[in-house]
């Protein structure tokens, strides 16, 4: 068996008939995310660092862009490189919705926290957010760090912490800091305040 690792723009169906594959036009994908941001050749020229008659040329499919000018493109629009060859889907809303009433949220105890979880009724949720009362007080409360899978993002509600990560100095936080970070990172956090601290944090799956 061989891998064809310049795929031909070809599928077979179920019955094993070939059919010709939408041919992907980055020149209108560059096009509309530019009208996304409601930019002009010139104003999209200056982020990318492209010329404006090297953007139009790309936009009306003149001229294929290197690499190093996708990155560009990339870069300028603020988009990853993935997005300049998927079209964006049409929005739809879910009509998903969850509301938890103060103090009605499902509580979770471990020995350093005191969870109470949030939007629980909605299931398959991309993030998880809930309250917590930090009752550590020390590293050595948990004995080891704490890590799991997506990325995490905490609120200092009430009172004061100190967050320990793997690769970086502890930082201590007060009231209305905030901290975005990989949740496979080693982390953990401590009260520092007289009173346990209460802090809002939203995980991502």
């Amino acid at each position: 068996m061989t891998t064809d690792i310049y795929p031909s723009m070809t599928v077979a169906d179920n019955e094993q008939k070939e059919r010709p594959v939408e041919k992907m036009q980055l020149g209108k994908q560059v096009k509309a995310i530019r009208k996304q941001n409601n930019l002009t050749l010139e104003e999209a020229g200056k982020l990318t660092g492209l010329a404006r008659s090297t953007l139009s040329k790309i936009e009306n499919e003149q001229i294929s862009p290197t690499f190093a000018v996708m990155q560009k493109l990339a870069a300028g629009l603020n988009i990853d490189i993935p997005q300049l060859f998927t079209k964006p889907e049409k929005a739809q809303a879910t009509g998903r919705r969850d509301i938890t009433k103060s103090g009605q949220g499902v509580p979770h105890l471990t020995p350093t926290y005191e969870h109470e979880l949030l939007s629980t009724q909605l299931s398959q949720k991309k993030m998880m957010p809930y309250r917590s009362r930090v009752h550590a007080r020390s590293f050595d409360d948990y004995g080891d760090w704490v890590r799991h899978e997506g990325e995490e993002f905490l609120l200092v509600i009430e009172g004061e912490v100190e967050l320990y990560t793997e690769f970086y100095e502890p930082t201590k936080l007060g009231v209305g800091d905030s901290a975005y970070y990989d949740a496979m990172m080693g982390h953990c956090l401590i009260s520092t305040s007289k009173e346990d601290a209460l802090i809002l944090w939203v995980t991502t799956s």
